[in-house]
C-alpha cells in the first residue's frame, strides 16, 4: 500500500502531490504550487515543503478545488486506489465540489450565442421563444 516514511526521510510536497495523483507530472505539481494553487493552513506553500500526516491542504486543479488531509506519505506513484489511500477529502470539500459541478452542468444546458448564432442555435432560440421559423 502506501510506503512508510521514517523521520529522517524527506518527502517533498510536489512529489507527494504527484504520487497522490493530483497532477499528472511532477513538473505540473511544482508549477501549481509556485503559482499559488496549493495552500496549507491558508498560506501558499513551496515545492520543497515537507507534508506531515494530518496536514490539511487546499488544492486547485482546473475547475475543482479540494481540501484534503494527509493520511500517509509516499514518493512512489502507484495505482489510483493506492494513491487515494494517501489522503482523505473533507466532507465539506466533497459537497462544495459536487455543487459546483452541478452549477457548471446547469449553466451549459442553456443556449449560448457568441456573436451571430449558427443555424442550430437559431432553431433552438425559435423553439425556446415558442415561435416558428416561417415568419
Amino acid at each position: 500500500m502506501a510506503q512508510k516514511q521514517e523521520e529522517d526521510d524527506k518527502v517533498r510536497l510536489d512529489k507527494w502531490l504527484w504520487a497522490a495523483r493530483f497532477y499528472k507530472t511532477r513538473a505540473l505539481a511544482k508549477a501549481a504550487i509556485e503559482s499559488g494553487k496549493v495552500h496549507c493552513r491558508g498560506e501558499r506553500c513551496k515545492p520543497g515543503k515537507e507534508p506531515r500526516i494530518g496536514d490539511e491542504f487546499q488544492i486547485r486543479a482546473g475547475f475543482e478545488e479540494r481540501t484534503v488531509v494527509v493520511q500517509a506519505l509516499s514518493i512512489v506513484r502507484r495505482g489510483a486506489p493506492e494513491a487515494q489511500a494517501l489522503y482523505a477529502e473533507t466532507e465539506a470539500s466533497i459537497a462544495k465540489r459536487e455543487a459546483a459541478a452541478a452549477m457548471r452542468k446547469a449553466g451549459s444546458l442553456g443556449v449560448s450565442t457568441d456573436g451571430k448564432p449558427s443555424k442550430k442555435q437559431r432553431r433552438d432560440l425559435f423553439k425556446f421563444r415558442g415561435s416558428s421559423n416561417d415568419e
